[in-house]
């Protein structure tokens, strides 16, 4: 008979898979009348319990063991995006009675930087880590021995050396369905922009937009393309310098961002460029932030599900810690918009 699992035990007895955890891994916040019901139907189900758990009742535990998770995160405060991602992280974790711990950290990290003692000294049983790109505390955190999902990674960081789950975005098919509909549309001077060495979600939209072009037979015009390390606080110069050196413009441009989409259609509506009729820009992110990108055609991520999707793996990772780590890829649809539409 095969082996339940957490979730399953949960199901049958309509509780919650962190209850089962709890009462199946020794943590108080659970009754005994409510543990024995759970061991006995994980002996049901065929889930083995060592007899020294069954032993523990209430009088052995603390009448309340609070887990807390750390959702550790550089620079927020730039987008909405990550804010609406931790909004429903928060909602998820507090209905299985899990704290959230705010972890701020810098974009970069200094020679003599170390991580915040709370994430070091035990007070978290779980971490979440979002919009962090740095190598060094990315090693950092990596490194430590509590469970862990990563959202997105710095390109530098190969999967197999992460010790915890990895959640992507999914860029390569969407980026390459919206070149592919320019180049059936009759132009074939496409350009890239985006930071490909900065996230793994960035080079996977560039591998998009270069497949699409390979597989039409379109020779890749290098000089379109602006995919080098871009300054964190000075994109919109360098993207401007970038474009004020082109000989020509292409026909269209890629972006790997709406930020970076609206960067681009602020150059051009300075310098009379008409969006679509002389240069076609598309983004990514659906993003609501800026106020001239409502006509941008882009990427629609959904945050809520994002959020969602972050937490029941923290969850599983945290009951299945010795479970070979994952990555999942959330699928994303694209929103054709006059940018476009030429």
């Amino acid at each position: 008979m095969k082996k339940a699992t957490m979730q399953e035990i949960a199901d049958a007895l309509n509780i919650s898979r962190v209850t089962v955890w709890k009462a199946l891994s020794s943590h108080g916040g659970v009754s005994d009348d409510l543990r024995m019901k759970i061991f006995k139907k994980a002996e049901e189900m065929n889930y083995n319990i060592p007899e020294a758990i069954k032993s523990f009742s209430s009088e052995a535990l603390p009448k309340e063991e609070p887990i807390t998770v750390s959702v550790a995160v550089s620079r927020p405060e730039t987008s909405m995006f990550w804010m609406k991602i931790i909004h429903r992280l928060a909602k998820d974790l507090l209905k299985h009675n899990i704290n959230l711990l705010y972890t701020y950290l810098p974009t970069k990290a200094a020679s003599n930087y170390v991580l915040p003692t709370v994430l070091t000294n035990q007070s978290v049983q779980g971490m979440i880590i979002l919009n962090v790109y740095d190598t060094k505390i990315l090693s950092m955190l990596n490194s430590l021995s509590i469970p862990k999902v990563f959202m997105d990674v710095a390109t530098q960081i190969p999967f197999e050396s992460l010790q915890g789950d990895l959640v992507l975005l999914e860029g390569k098919r969407c980026v390459s369905q919206i070149v592919d509909t320019i180049i059936k549309r009759g132009r074939t001077k496409i350009g890239f922009i985006g930071d490909i060495n900065y996230a793994l979600t960035n080079y996977e939209r560039y591998d998009g937009f270069l497949n699409a072009m390979y597989q039409s037979n379109i020779p890749i015009n290098h000089k379109y393309n602006f995919t080098g390390s871009i300054g964190i606080d000075t994109y919109q110069e360098e993207i401007e310098a970038f474009l004020d050196q082109l000989d020509e413009k292409p026909e269209a441009f890629v972006c790997a961002s709406d930020y970076i989409g609206h960067i681009l259609l602020q150059y051009c509506s300075r310098h009379k460029i008409r969006v679509p009729q002389d240069i076609a820009i598309s983004g990514y992110d659906n993003n609501p932030e800026y106020n001239d990108t409502e006509n941008l055609t882009t990427v629609q991520v959904q945050n809520e599900t994002i959020g969602k999707r972050l937490v029941a793996q923290l969850l599983y990772r945290m009951e299945n810690p010795d479970a070979s780590y994952e990555i999942i890829t959330i699928n994303s649809k694209v929103e054709f918009r006059k940018s476009t539409d030429f």
